[in-house]
């Protein structure tokens, strides 16, 4: 009886044949991970390319010229994103190939359409938000590195889940603190610190995952094999209750008190689905959207703001909720560019997305779709849709429960967020104030992106790295 050790990773593992001999395994196991590097080399190359060219397409379609100056920033850029690569050639060499790739090629094209709409707007050099979103991004690169390379075995989060959940929520209560906390655009999310504003949020979204995670490996029975069955749909105890519970309690805690609706699905939906994949029990599906609507439904009868939101939805061409203050000028007018862009688009640098407000973050995504029209949104889309399909089979095949929840977690966080913030533009939901990953502007959701994104790398790691052993009898 022979154990040959073969390459055993999803999607690419050339040692299938047990008749290999142990040689023969470990010498395909050491060549695949080189196999992935390169192939993620060329394609950084590819998004290199690609994001040079929308830039330069940005400068000639509104300025008639290049200016290599901001090119040069591009530069600094792809060569931080070609450190990372070497990095992961070193700390995660099974890392997954196309996830890096991905995000480069959406962070890049996310910058040419913000410095597309300073341009619009008049503004030159670090006036303009297209520079500023540069340096968040060169500083979120960093930061993910630091993840890549202090977070080396996933499993140790597991022992920090109740920190962090502490920490979540004590990022959540941090635009509560006097002097510190900050409100934009109506919403109470921001911190201020030094001229520099920051929604910390966005980070607790990654320490609830992590908390979710490790809670629900270790609860995961009880929630799943006890219960009562009430007209064929088993429902959970009482007391097993209480962590959804007290997670509808922070969600509407979210919506009321800073007033962002997208966020608060965002955390209820997370936990929804992360209890779903633990225990595989409709009934929590069920009864988190029981849960969700309800709280939806009394808060547009009793909350303004979510009342204007349903408002602007629902009657979005009644000159009465167009005209109104919150109303829909914002919904109609990134329609109406969308409209203008139709199948290929007008052109980078040759439409008016300038025109609809905060073209720049909550709707960027109409302002790619009038200048790249519908075959540029449906590019963006399979972008998304790549990167999430990813994520989700790294949670698929993890070799531990909680890698697998955390990698399911925080890929629906992306696939969530796109959701409410294409759906929300398109008035297919209520449009909420979340902003879209890598593209939007915005230093804390591109850090928080990019945190996830080294996540997701470091479990793909550990997920290729776990060798299988083949018995031939």
């Amino acid at each position: 009886m022979t154990a040959p050790v073969t390459a055993g990773a999803a999607g690419a593992a050339p040692a299938e044949d047990p008749r290999l001999s142990f040689t023969q395994s470990i010498v395909l196991t050491i060549k695949q991970p080189a196999r992935l590097r390169n192939l993620e080399l060329l394609l950084l190359a590819l998004a290199t390319i690609i994001n040079a060219g929308a830039i330069a397409l940005v400068q000639l379609g509104a300025l008639g010229e290049i200016d290599t100056t901001v090119l040069g920033f591009g530069a600094g850029l792809a060569g931080l994103a070609l450190v990372m690569h070497i990095a992961l050639r070193f700390v995660a060499r099974d890392a997954d190939p196309f996830i890096l790739p991905i995000i480069t090629t959406l962070n890049g094209l996310g910058i040419a359409m913000i410095y597309r709409i300073d341009i619009a707007r008049g503004y030159e050099g670090w006036d303009g938000l297209g520079l500023r979103q540069m340096m968040w991004m060169a500083l979120a690169m960093v930061l993910a590195l630091i993840v890549l390379l202090v977070v080396r075995n996933h499993r140790a989060l597991a022992r920090y889940r109740y920190i962090a959940m502490a920490v979540g929520i004590a990022l959540l209560l941090l635009p509560f603190v006097p002097g510190l906390g900050t409100v934009i655009n109506g919403a109470r999310l921001w911190i201020s610190v030094a001229g520099f504003t920051f929604q910390p949020g966005e980070i607790a979204k990654i320490a609830l995952a992590v908390f979710f995670a490790g809670y629900l490996v270790t609860a995961r029975d009880s929630l799943s094999m006890v219960g009562t069955r009430v007209l064929g749909v088993q429902l959970p105890r009482a007391r097993d209750l209480g962590p959804i519970l007290i997670i509808w309690v922070a969600s509407l805690g979210v919506l009321i008190f800073q007033r962002d609706l997208g966020t608060s699905l965002l955390y209820f939906g997370l936990f929804v689905v992360m209890i779903y994949i633990s225990t595989g029990r409709l009934s929590w599906v069920l009864l988190g959207l029981g849960l969700f609507l309800g709280g939806a439904a009394i808060a547009s009868r009793t909350l303004t703001y979510v009342e204007g939101r349903f408002a602007a939805w629902l009657d979005s061409f009644n000159p009465e909720v167009y005209d109104a203050i919150g109303g829909s000028y914002q919904l109609v007018q990134g329609m109406f560019g969308m409209a203008n862009g139709g199948l290929i688009g007008t052109g980078l640098g040759q439409g008016r997305p300038d025109l609809t407000p905060l073209a720049e973050s909550d709707y960027i995504i109409a302002s790619l779709g009038e200048e790249l029209g519908l075959v540029g949104i449906f590019a963006v889309l399979g972008l998304y849709l790549l990167l999430v399909a990813r994520g989700f089979r790294i949670g698929f095949n993890g070799p531990d429960d909680f890698g697998r929840l955390l990698a399911v977690g925080l890929s629906f966080v992306i696939v969530l967020q796109v959701f409410i913030v294409i759906g929300g533009v398109t008035r297919v939901i209520p449009l909420t104030g979340l902003t879209t990953p890598f593209l939007a502007a915005g230093g804390s959701s591109l850090v928080a992106n990019w945190i996830i994104a080294a996540l997701l790398l470091r479990l793909s790691d550990t997920v290729r790295h776990q060798p299988r052993l083949v018995v031939d009898d």
